[in-house]
């Protein structure tokens, strides 16, 4: 049965897989992100990210939907997606160079929570008091996982918030123009400005990676990250935001699992409560928001 004419809860179902798909690859891009961070400049790792991402779609896609998968009708929203997801990307890996990845998970996983009000905002997906409530649980989470005042606290934190926020308008715009524009296009659109608007500043950051490894993680994060970020457009084309949003929350295991392996990191207790506050924050507002429909 094709995703066109599948009962809505099959619709939904698969929205939800797409999603859980992309909240394991990108724990994965984040590993080799922090490994070529300490020694590449984050701009250069954020350019590499976005231009492998667009070579491996250009392959993958325009044999099977030739170039007409390039024309978008709202080009001016696809861009500033594209703004958005490259300004989230960026932060995010300057703060992942000073920071655990799992609390930059946890810290990240506040954009489900985000994306209630944006949804609201800019969808029409009306929202509760209820689900307000749990919005402010969730980043009482946050403060548990940022601690700040504490010794533990550190600034690159609040990079992540931004990072966080960035990628919340990056899921709505994806959601608001998915019946016109395809996944393919909206995947393909997504790193348009990292790819190339760096290129502007790329000569006076540039690194030539050294050795296979270094080449292998710069390739490595463009094929996840398009591999992520399809699953992501197609997911929100099957199921609402704010339904599908709160299963990303699987991409905090996979970085618990990245960051033990490669560097070894763990969180500690209070990480886990406030990581714990964030995800069930998000899961009961997905709940609430799939009773109502």
């Amino acid at each position: 049965m094709s995703s066109e004419t599948a009962p809505p809860g099959h619709r939904i179902l698969a929205g939800i897989l797409f999603m859980c798909g992309a909240g394991l690859l990108f724990p994965v891009m984040g590993g080799f992100a922090k490994v070529l961070g300490a020694e590449y400049s984050p701009l250069q790792v954020s350019w590499a990210r976005a231009f492998g991402h667009i070579i491996f779609m250009l392959a993958f896609f325009v044999p099977r939907f030739g170039l007409r998968m390039l024309r978008t009708r709202h080009p001016i929203t696809q861009l500033f997606r594209s703004l958005m997801l490259f300004t989230s990307n960026a932060t995010n890996f300057v703060a992942i160079t000073y920071i655990p990845l799992a609390k930059s998970a946890s810290i990240t996983l506040t954009a489900p929570l985000m994306v209630v009000p944006l949804a609201w905002a800019m969808l029409g997906e009306r929202t509760t008091i209820r689900r307000l409530t749990a919005l402010a649980v969730g980043f009482g989470g946050v403060v548990l996982v940022i601690r700040p005042g504490t010794e533990l606290y550190h600034w690159a934190s609040l990079l992540v918030l931004v990072s966080a926020a960035c990628y919340a308008i990056y899921q709505v715009l994806t959601r608001q123009i998915s019946t016109a524009d395809p996944p393919e296009t909206s995947a393909i659109y997504s790193s348009v400005i990292g790819a190339f608007g760096m290129l502007l500043v790329l000569p006076f950051i540039w690194k030539t990676p050294e050795g296979a490894r270094d080449i292998i993680y710069f390739c490595g994060m463009g094929v996840l990250g398009a591999l992520g970020h399809y699953f992501v457009a197609r997911s929100l084309t099957y199921a609402p935001a704010n339904i599908v949003s709160p299963f990303q929350y699987v991409q905090l295991i996979g970085s618990v699992i990245v960051g033990y392996v490669f560097f070894g990191d763990f969180p500690d207790f209070l990480g886990w409560v406030g990581a714990t506050i964030i995800v069930c924050a998000g899961l009961y507002i997905g709940w609430a928001q799939s009773r109502v429909r």
